[in-house]
């Protein structure tokens, strides 16, 4: 164990482990070279130095000189940093001592470090940002199991901790127990006890088994009885089956019948249906016809009016000219003929032969007040308003 011996090791790990011990405050240098061979008491020094800032009250062995007292002493360590801080350390590398005890010494060395930085930043009034994380389905199922398991924990404990505080009382009474010396009088009473009450539950269960054969056999002929109320019931339906009821043929001649006279039914009614949408049809379009007839109607009263409003203004024309050319000695002559009422009313409609009647009468005063003479002249002269 004392011969040294060359070991490969990581140059980046051997550098972080000086760094960080000396970030820690390791109160001794610790140089690269000092790995590269075996150094158990570099090696127990350091053990110590971590132990004492995990718990400075931690009890180690102190004698590291015979191969016994290292062993003693690499357990303590591990089984310590196992217990207080959940790392597992190699024993076997910690007792070597060379390089390979570096990665070793990391585990524990990285704790340390990274619990100082936490608390450097918190003192110095850095915001220290918690890690954020996303939860999904199954996480979420995990995180109520988890606190289902957790409540679980909590209870358990709680009666553990019950059952822990009466471990009092019940450690003297087991004792008292156990120490009692056994009596063989004592030990009869309580086998013949145990004999008689084991033959009364025997005698208990003997007399339900004489039950259990009464009840089985009353079973039994009270199924048989069933059974046969089952064929008795099953015959009767039978010969129901093959009796005929009462007034069945008259009620399969009325059925018949019903038939038929839905059938008619369905087809008066289907007629029906079919005359009323043609009456409705009829309708509407004698509505329509009455409509169009109507329009046409109106179109030819405003026609009528219209030709009658132009005939009037003829009319008016002819007689303006006629009166500049008379006389002021024959007032009643060259009169117009008025059409209609002079209060402004609607003008009554005219038929076509009142229309023509009347424009052959104003033609004729037209030319009687022309003076040509060339017209018959039984009449008198001129005409009155009440030859229009």
């Amino acid at each position: 164990l004392e011969t040294t011996q060359p070991t490969k090791m990581s140059y980046r790990e051997l550098r972080n482990f000086t760094e960080i011990m000396r970030s820690l405050g390791y109160p001794h240098m610790i140089s690269m070279e000092n790995f590269r061979q075996c150094n158990f008491a570099l090696v127990s020094d350091v053990l110590k130095w971590l132990v004492e800032r995990y718990d400075p009250k931690a009890a180690l062995p102190t004698d590291t000189d015979t191969e016994q007292d290292r062993v003693l002493f690499i357990k303590a360590v591990a089984e310590f940093m196992a217990t207080k801080a959940g790392v597992k350390l190699n024993t076997k590398k910690l007792y070597r001592a060379d390089g390979n005890v570096v990665r070793e010494l990391l585990k524990v060395v990285g704790l340390l470090y990274g619990a100082m930085k936490g608390n450097t930043a918190v003192e110095t009034g850095e915001v220290v940002t918690a890690t954020t994380f996303e939860l999904g389905p199954n996480k979420l199922a995990e995180l109520k199991q988890v606190r289902a398991l957790a409540t679980d924990i909590t209870n358990r404990g709680i009666a553990l901790y019950d059952l822990l505080a009466s471990e009092v009382e019940l450690r003297d009474d087991r004792t008292q127990a156990v120490a009692r010396p056994l009596e063989i009088e004592v030990i009869e009473r309580g086998v013949r006890q145990s004999k008689d009450a084991v033959a009364q539950q025997l005698l208990k269960i003997q007399s339900m088994l004489d039950n259990l054969a009464t009840d089985e056999k009353s079973l039994a002929e009270k199924v048989e009885r069933k059974k046969q109320d089952l064929e008795r019931q099953q015959k009767r339906l039978r010969s129901l089956h093959g009796v005929k009821p009462a007034y069945m043929e008259e009620y399969e001649k009325i059925e018949v019948e019903l038939s038929k006279q839905y059938d008619v039914y369905v087809e008066k009614f289907r007629n029906v249906s079919y005359l009323e949408e043609q009456l409705e049809e009829h309708y509407r379009l004698e509505q329509d016809k009455f409509e169009e007839t109507e329009e046409s109607l109106k179109r030819m009263q405003v026609r009528l009016r219209q030709e009658d409003g132009d005939l009037d203004g003829e009319i008016y024309d002819a007689d303006d000219g006629d009166g500049a050319e008379s006389s002021d000695d024959a007032p009643a002559k060259g009169k117009p003929a008025v059409y209609g009422k002079m209060t402004g009313g609607e003008e009554p409609e005219l038929s076509d032969d009142e229309t023509g009647s009347d424009l052959d009468s104003g033609s004729l005063g037209t030319d009687d007040e022309d003076g040509e003479g060339d017209g018959p002249s039984d009449g008198g002269g001129d005409l009155s308003d009440n030859d229009f």
